[in-house]
């Protein structure tokens, strides 16, 4: 049916991983400074938690399933702070989307950036050889 409607390949799963990432970014962003890495997986286990609750799985299901890893590697990293914060570089074409929802945008578009240009300079290396 959603292939029929929307005329793209998507799936019912697809929809359950966009909800779930959105979740986690919100969860994560909500929780509270830490200074230790210890305490910032610790709220990650607390978020994958909260996101499995309201999808209804396991916390490790909702971790390999339905949470882009992006975002908890982000979080760890301290950049999803940065990617969530309100007055961060707006998307255009994205003024239908809720807050957390350009903020994973913006965490994927972000990744695929890095991956590109990593991408671009292998090949460049590799050439040179």
């Amino acid at each position: 049916y959603l292939r029929e409607v929307s005329g793209a390949d998507f799936t019912a799963k697809d929809f359950r991983t966009w909800e779930g990432t959105v979740l986690a970014v919100r969860a994560l962003s909500e929780s509270e400074k830490v200074e230790t890495k210890a305490d910032a997986k610790k709220n990650v286990v607390a978020a994958v938690a909260d996101v499995a609750a309201k999808l209804g799985n396991t916390p490790a299901v909702c971790k390999k399933c339905y949470i882009h890893p992006d975002v908890i590697d982000s979080y760890l990293d301290g950049t999803l702070a940065e990617i969530v914060k309100p007055g961060a570089k707006k998307i255009s074409g994205s003024s239908h989307l809720q807050g957390e929802e350009v903020a994973v945008l913006r965490l994927l578009q972000n990744q695929l950036t890095l991956e590109q240009k990593l991408s671009r300079s292998l090949k460049k290396e590799t050439a040179v050889r």
